[in-house]
């Protein structure tokens, strides 16, 4: 486990079981500061987080084969206070020679501040791509975009390169990650001066955008209302951050403007982990403004301010009753324990007032990084545990933000943290399904204070549309209704592939197989081993919903069975029945 999380908890070995009664009961929603923030929050330079970085070393490199910007040696001032009072050393330097491959092993993260033009020759761009494909990191500020222009290793490293800017003036900047440390002590818009890039290419398609300016808030912005200006990006082995602010002398002095760098240093370094990867199409859920469609079932309940619900009291849930989630999906959300602290995120429950209902019918991803394996931070509670050296090294501690991608494909839930799998599950329990149902956040109990921001989700184009082809199984043969027939009960077998309409098969968005116009159905709705799988007039029932699994078998969900080829030698005309799950040859299938 990181360092920082054990100071941070003390090695403690928590015992808390997820779901244990707790006795205070508070009552619903608190009613806090329900509007985002307007207005960047002041921080100082120290990081008020549960233990130190280990020292480090960043080079700052502040060559300049273009314009000049006066605030550099303001920009090396800042980093060098940032470094002392955050256990990291700066060496500032204009002299290329430095970027060896011996020289550059020594720092977390190379800062260019305010580069222009060409400031590398050929071996000392060599050196530098071997330090960043080798891990090393990389932090862009203001001009760094304008540097480099025939180097297409920078260019994408830099995430994209300046074009133009207009004249200094005052910019709303709008925070869309307030998870990263980069980002995160902001409110959900910044008002802040500076000389505001244009770039030739929009990077969002390639990094993950952390800020964007408001291009209605001033003038000469051209990126048609989709402006990027800090953003980051896991980049061939390294790590890229860049920010767009820090040509005018006095973003240095501003403290804002001084944690942002900080948080752009710390995770170019590998001292915190984020999710920087690229992001669009999501849905939000809750992102800070209120929490209108949401209900608190059961005690306690959460408290709405600065954007952020914090819990309190319980046990109990705020679940998202406005909407069902069905299909595929992927849901992303930001969480913060402040300490050694529980709650979890449920998936895949009905609607219910009842907290209860969410444990016994759907599943809880857990936050709780010191309780046992099957119920610590990322594993799915009481059924699977995570990864947990992967979880250890993605798991930012106690007093920094955390991003989890919950990732649901037919029963297969994907665990990400920061970015990172860490778990792998499948439902295969015919009671549950993570394809249908709501999703909650547990409020735990009187001292399990957890923070939750920007909670979203992406369903249209995660979730596949009907597909057409065939379906194939063991010894490479086919799924086959016989003799192309269509009669309610025509026997399904396996048969050499012949590319017929009796072999085409459509897997539909709502579950079924169909063939011929006709649903793959189990005889009667049947659960015994060899009930008789057969083509059916498609009904809407249990009997004809398939759900393909991680494993390459094919479940039937209502009775918790698969699609299995009879018998042990699979000649053609062997007929298909429903069968334990036992992962043999005769149980993988190939879907279109």
């Amino acid at each position: 486990m990181r360092t920082q999380l054990k100071a941070a908890l003390g090695l403690f070995a928590g015992t808390l079981l997820c779901m244990a009664p707790q006795a205070t009961a508070l009552p619903g929603v608190a009613a806090g500061d329900a509007a985002r923030t307007t207005a960047a929050q002041a921080a100082p330079d120290t990081v008020a987080r549960a233990a130190a970085d280990p020292a480090y070393k960043i080079l700052v490199f502040s060559r300049t084969a273009g314009f000049r910007h006066s605030s550099i040696d303001d920009g090396i001032t800042a980093l060098r206070a940032l470094g002392t009072a955050n256990n990291f050393t700066v060496d500032a330097t204009e002299d290329p020679g430095t970027f060896t491959t011996a020289n550059l092993a020594q720092y977390k993260a190379v800062v260019f501040l305010s580069t222009t033009g060409d400031v590398l020759g050929g071996a000392q761009q060599t050196a530098f791509e071997s330090y960043v494909t080798g891990g090393g990191g990389y932090v862009g500020i203001h001009a760094a975009a304008d540097t480099e222009y025939d180097w297409p290793f920078y260019e994408g490293l830099a995430g994209a390169l300046f074009h133009s800017h207009p004249a200094i003036q005052p910019a709303t900047v709008e925070v869309e990650d307030r998870a990263h440390d980069a980002t995160a002590h902001l409110g959900g818009t910044w008002q802040r001066t500076d000389e505001w890039y244009n770039y030739r290419t929009n990077p969002r398609t390639t990094a993950h955008v952390l800020a964007s300016l408001d291009e209605s808030s001033y003038t000469g912005g051209n990126m048609n209302g989709d402006h990027p200006i800090a953003w980051c990006k896991d980049y061939r082995g390294g790590r890229a951050f860049y920010t767009g602010g820090g040509h005018t002398d006095e973003s240095y002095t501003d403290p804002a403007f001084r944690r942002h760098l900080l948080g752009g240093v710390r995770w170019a370094a590998g001292m915190t982990n984020a999710d920087c990867r690229p992001e669009s199409g999501y849905t939000s859920l809750f992102d800070g403004s209120g929490t209108t469609g949401w209900q608190q079932a059961g005690p306690g309940g959460f408290t709405l301010a600065d954007g952020t619900l914090t819990s309190h009291g319980g046990l109990g849930l705020f679940w998202h009753s406005a909407r069902e989630i069905t299909g595929d999906y992927s849901l992303k959300l930001d969480w913060k324990a402040s300490g050694d602290d529980n709650s979890g995120v449920f998936l895949g429950f009905p609607a219910s007032s009842d907290p209860w209902s969410a444990v016994n019918n759907g599943y809880e991803i857990q936050i709780d990084a010191t309780d046992a394996a099957d119920r610590t931070t990322g594993a799915v509670y009481g059924f699977k545990s995570a990864d947990l050296p992967a979880r250890d090294a993605a798991l930012n501690p106690p007093g920094e933000w955390n991003t989890y991608e919950l990732r649901v494909t037919g029963e297969r839930l994907e665990i990400f943290l920061n970015g990172s799998k860490i778990n792998d599950f499948t439902n295969t329990d015919p009671a549950r399904s993570l394809r249908q149902g709501h999703i909650g956040l547990q409020n735990h109990g009187d001292g399990d204070d957890v923070a939750f921001r920007n909670i979203r989700v992406k369903q249209s184009g995660t979730s596949p549309g009907p597909r057409t082809g065939r379906v194939t199984g063991v010894n490479g043969k086919c799924l086959d209704v016989d003799n192309s027939g269509t009669a309610d009960g025509t026997k399904v077998q396996v048969w050499t592939c012949n590319g017929s309409a009796a072999q085409s098969w459509t897997v539909a968005t709502d579950g079924t197989l169909k063939a011929l116009g006709k649903c793959l159905d189990v005889s009667g709705g049947g659960s015994a081993d060899g009930t008789r799988i057969q083509l059916w007039t498609c009904n809407g029932s249990g009997a004809q919903k398939w759900a393909a699994q991680s494993d390459g078998t094919v479940r039937n969900p209502q009775s918790g069975k698969c699609l299995d080829a009879s018998g042990g030698t699979w000649n053609d005309g062997t007929p298909v029945h429903l069968w334990s799950c036992h992962t043999g040859p005769n149980q993988k299938w190939t879907l279109p």
